[in-house]
């Protein structure tokens, strides 16, 4: 069977002295979208190459519950923060995929 679902990444490079409020105000995020409908899984995790740069990873069952994510306010009050404390505010890219349950 397979069942389609959009792969988002992304990533955002910190100041040295925000990497730490980076990490906290994410982490609020990747909990709080955990709970959201349609969200299949969110992570955030330092990048091994450069300790200041997050990489998320996020999977959604549907454009819709992808849209709803982005909607919700407190998904575009942490994307405002996130910036504040960027010294690059990195990007984020949408995939189309599918995957299939053996």
């Amino acid at each position: 069977m397979r069942l389609a679902m959009l792969i988002v990444t992304g990533h955002v490079t910190a100041k040295a002295d925000t990497i730490d409020e980076m990490m906290h105000v994410s982490l609020e995020h990747v909990h709080r979208s955990r709970l959201e409908p349609g969200c299949i899984s969110h992570e955030v995790s330092v990048d091994a190459e450069n300790p200041l740069r997050l990489i998320f990873l996020e999977r959604w069952e549907s454009p819709e519950a992808l849209r709803t994510h982005f909607a919700v306010k407190e998904s575009r009050v942490f994307w405002k923060r996130l910036q504040e404390l960027a010294a690059d505010p990195g990007g984020m890219k949408i995939y189309e995929a599918s995957r299939t349950e053996i």
